[in-house]
């Protein structure tokens, strides 16, 4: 049992060094302020819980899909270092995965934010 929880603690090492690597990526290093700025919104304009809900899935849809795309990239410069058509595509199609995340997450967004503004629009 105790070899077990050191094992599982070593992964958690290993998971912290991605993070650390992961922030230091330049697009993580917009998504990352980006996200925390919509949940300071979020907590100002005291949101229910199931805009909460959707407003935590769509911030961690975005850190995720782009923690992947860092990790693809890794990935293809390591194993095709020279020019590679294909390894281009590969790349694009990661980096349009966080495109459409973004997408998704910023209509959800909208559709959460749009009337607290207005709101406090006409409170003013």
């Amino acid at each position: 049992m105790i070899k077990y929880l050191i094992k599982e603690l070593k992964s958690f090492k290993h998971a912290f060094a991605g993070i650390k690597l992961l922030s230091q990526d330049h697009n993580f290093y917009f998504h990352f302020p980006v996200g925390m700025i919509v949940l300071i919104l979020a907590f100002l304009f005291k949101l229910d819980v199931m805009e909460w809900l959707w407003v935590i899935l769509a911030i961690g849809l975005v850190w995720i899909t782009e923690a992947f795309n860092t990790a693809i990239e890794k990935l293809v410069d390591l194993v095709s270092p020279e020019y590679n058509v294909l390894a281009g595509k590969v790349k694009d199609i990661s980096a349009a995965s966080v495109f459409l995340a973004v997408i998704f997450s910023g209509s959800i967004g909208l559709i959460i934010f749009i009337p607290h503004f207005i709101e406090l629009v006409q409170e003013i």
